[in-house]
């Protein structure tokens, strides 16, 4: 089920880059849960599919243009898959280039949980990992 839980995160970097916002929502359970990073100005959390999908819908109408490349491994660990990323934002504002670490949570196929950290470590140390 791991490497399926690869694809299913995959696969949602791929529908975000691509802003095929209906795909992305596709790879989300109905009781998805959303964490924002500490600090960002609408924390949340969002819960459920649909709040998830307005901040994300939220965020792709605020920029022009933007992706999130995956800048390391995809570390598989049961349930979860953690990946280090970097968000680039061209719009109406200065250039965002976020350095970004996300733990997804997948469950039964869908994505259950997302959360956002700054820093890699505390991320890994989530899941009872370290760099």
């Amino acid at each position: 089920m791991s490497r399926e839980n690869v694809e299913i995160v995959r696969a949602s970097f791929e529908a975000w880059n691509a802003r095929d916002m209906a795909a992305y929502r596709e790879l989300y359970d109905p009781d998805a849960v959303l964490r924002m990073p500490e600090g960002w100005p609408e924390p949340g959390p969002y819960y459920g599919r649909e709040a998830a999908m307005r901040q994300f819908e939220q965020l792709n109408d605020a920029w022009e243009t933007h992706d999130a490349e995956p800048i390391g491994d995809y570390i598989d660990a049961a349930d979860r898959i953690v990946v280090r990323f970097i968000w680039h934002g061209l719009g109406r504002g200065p250039e965002a280039n976020l350095d970004l670490t996300t733990v997804f949570t997948v469950r039964k196929g869908k994505i259950l949980g997302l959360e956002f950290f700054w820093d890699y470590a505390e991320a890994l140390e989530v899941l009872g990992l370290s760099v």
